[in-house]
């Protein structure tokens, strides 16, 4: 699980995956998530602009990313 420390108030779904490592470029975050490759907190969500805030948990391609203060 990749744990992603918050230095704003959120960090957008997009920027997340790119933080995370799981993607190499925005085009491809993009690509991810338009495809409904890329759960928040369990659901499908297909807006690479979602704002995350702490405790919220993405999951792509196996792999979890925790948002965290």
């Amino acid at each position: 699980m990749e744990v992603i420390r918050l230095r704003d108030e959120y960090i957008k779904l997009g920027q997340a995956l790119k933080a995370a490592g799981l993607v190499e470029s925005g085009v491809e975050a993009k690509e991810v998530i338009t495809e409904g490759l890329v759960t928040v907190n369990g659901e499908t969500d297909t807006r690479r602009g979602r704002k995350l805030y702490a405790g919220d948990m993405v999951l792509f391609d196996g792999e979890e990313i925790r948002i965290e203060d």
